[in-house]
């Protein structure tokens, strides 16, 4: 099994980063650390997490991100990194474009 970080992904984690460095020097290397702990998880807890709009989310254990990522073959695809907080309105539309990209 392997993991395969989508752009959609990339895009979240490095607006995540930017965000929590802005609050203070250092928390956004601690962010991508901790999330990126979690997405390696995966490798062992991949396919328990409910799905959502044909996503699995795993909620991150440090930070309050859900992580959508979905399993092809041997490959688990990370497709989203979400902040909680926003608007669950926005985050369906985001994982309904992405089903339709993929």
């Amino acid at each position: 099994m392997k993991i395969e970080i989508l752009t959609q992904a990339k895009e979240d984690l490095f607006d995540g980063y930017l965000f929590y460095e802005h609050q203070e020097a250092g928390i956004g290397d601690y962010f991508l650390d901790s999330i990126s702990a979690d997405i390696e998880s995966l490798l062992l807890r991949h396919g328990y997490h409910r799905q959502f709009f044909g996503f699995h989310r795993m909620l991150a254990r440090v930070f309050p991100f859900f992580i959508y990522y979905r399993i092809t073959g041997g490959t688990i695809y990370v497709d989203a990194v979400v902040d909680q907080r926003r608007n669950p309105a926005s985050i369906k539309r985001l994982l309904l474009r992405l089903r339709r990209i993929e």
